[in-house]
């Protein structure tokens, strides 16, 4: 049998003196785990939203208010100059869908969203948005296209509807890629929750739309 050196933790000597490696198991590091999952927790909690999307969904246009809502926050954000302001607008803007989707109908949130960009938009003017280089112009722009679409969705057939809402999700997704690469407008952990979460509705709804 070999014997292990004096001294030595990972070596051992065999009966004609050759030095042999003995592999030690690697130690679990729980730190690195606990690391990883305060950097994708926003992942976690896409895929969370995006559970209960799918098994609350009914009809793709439904979603309608998911694409105004996200493009909202993104002007709010901007026009607050608050890059850490979008979770908060985030709740708030779920609270006005979810409020007005329940007392005034399906569809409605959508025009609400639309209508509450105005004062939002206004307050950026006041506010010296403008000034900014994190894009208040490009964010009401974007604002514009995406309410757009979100109307669009509703006048059309719940079929082609749907279609518009998974693409409107889809274009969002492709703003927070890139809003999450320049840094800029809203926190990273937003814009990563965001990509996960508008990517994946658009798939469910494709999924049930076909």
């Amino acid at each position: 049998m070999p014997e292990r050196q004096p001294g030595s933790a990972d070596k051992v000597v065999d009966p004609i003196g050759e030095p042999q490696v003995v592999t030690a198991p690697v130690a679990a590091r729980p730190a690195g785990v606990a690391r990883s999952l305060r950097q994708r927790w926003p992942t976690l909690l896409g895929l969370g939203f995006t559970v209960v999307i799918a098994l609350r969904l009914g009809d793709g246009v439904d979603l309608a208010p998911v694409v105004a809502v996200s493009a909202l926050i993104y002007l709010g954000a901007s026009a607050l100059r608050n890059r850490s302001s979008v979770w908060a607008l985030f709740a708030v803007g779920i609270l006005v869908v979810v409020a007005t989707e329940a007392l005034l109908g399906d569809g409605v949130g959508v025009w609400v969203l639309i209508g509450l960009a105005v004062p939002v938009f206004a307050y950026g003017l006041v506010n010296g948005a403008t000034q900014e280089h994190d894009g208040f112009t490009h964010q009401t722009i974007a604002m514009v296209g995406f309410g757009a679409v979100s109307a669009l969705a509703l006048a059309v057939g719940p079929t082609a509807g749907a279609y518009l809402v998974a693409a409107g999700l889809l274009g969002h997704a492709a703003w927070d890629v890139y809003h999450y690469r320049v840094n800029r407008v809203v926190v990273r952990s937003l814009a990563q929750f965001c990509v996960v979460l508008d990517t994946l509705v658009a798939l469910v709804i494709v999924i049930a739309t076909v």
